[in-house]
């Protein structure tokens, strides 16, 4: 692994790129609001002529979290789509669906806020209950409010009859309105824990990125950089889909030394080409 560049702001390096694939949590902003400076960054690079795809590992489908990013703040038209991994997760679904001819699936929903939205306009039966479900589909984390105990009790049934699971949430920590706490990622895990098998959707894994590209017309991807707070998540996934990536150092990572990101690195088998102490212009 090379050495990842240190820089000070974004339009250091905006010339070498066509298109940037732009983490949400840890990088436009907290669980609260947006960070200083995001906003106006964000309109600057587009001004720069950028093509740019919001890229998220959120559970909700890609228009709920267009209209949520404007409300907060965010100037509209600044970002050319805002794809989640929800959003892949529902297109997925909606094909599976097509295919199916022996009556309506069962699904035992795991969301957040009571959100049905990943469910919307498939052609499912929601159920409360792993012992009847024909599948799982993990969107979100509710780890701020319950115990992963919770979870456990509600999904033991499903992994037991070896029910699967779509996760479409794979970050393992979310930050919320009191800080930290456990994300989908992490229920997924104790899904397989469990004995139960999990699809993946989402960063750092293949399909969000080939719907990316593919919206962008399948560009050179060394002209394309993709920026997270996440080594395991927005920096790997970047590396194993050929892109070039700027790690900031806010989100999950705001308080990780050299020395821990460096064993990170390491770790996950990727590093970012260049670190960046916040999304800045």
């Amino acid at each position: 692994m090379t050495e990842a560049q240190a820089i000070d702001r974004l339009s250091a390096i905006a010339e070498r790129y066509d298109a940037f694939l732009i983490d949400q949590f840890g990088v436009l902003r907290d669980g609260r609001a947006p960070y200083p400076e995001a906003v106006e960054t964000l309109v600057r690079l587009k001004d720069a002529g950028k093509s740019i795809i919001i890229l998220s590992n959120s559970g909700k489908r890609s228009a709920e979290n267009d209209r949520r990013l404007v409300d907060l703040g965010f100037v509209s038209g600044s970002w050319d789509w805002f794809l989640t991994s929800g959003e892949v997760a529902w297109q997925i679904l909606k094909r599976e669906g097509e295919d199916v001819s022996d009556g309506r699936r069962k699904c035992l929903l795991i969301s957040r806020d009571g959100d049905l939205s990943p469910l919307a306009g498939l052609d499912l039966e929601r159920t409360a209950s792993g012992a009847d479900a024909d599948f799982v589909l993990l969107a979100a984390s509710e780890g701020d409010v319950y115990p992963l105990s919770h979870y456990e009790a509600l999904l033991a049934p499903a992994a037991k009859r070896g029910v699967p699971c779509l996760c479409t949430n794979p970050d393992k920590v979310m930050l919320t309105k009191m800080g930290t706490a456990f994300g989908a990622g992490r229920i997924a895990e104790l899904y397989e824990e469990l004995g139960g098998s999990v699809r993946w959707i989402g960063k750092p894994f293949a399909d969000i990125y080939a719907s990316a590209l593919d919206f962008l017309g399948h560009p050179d991807p060394t002209r394309v950089c993709a920026i997270g707070d996440s080594i395991e998540h927005d920096i790997a996934g970047a590396a194993k889909a050929g892109l070039h990536s700027v790690l900031v150092t806010t989100g999950i990572l705001e308080h990780a030394s050299d020395e821990e990101r460096r064993k990170l690195f390491a770790e996950h088998g990727a590093s970012p080409d260049f670190i960046l102490p916040k999304f800045t212009w």
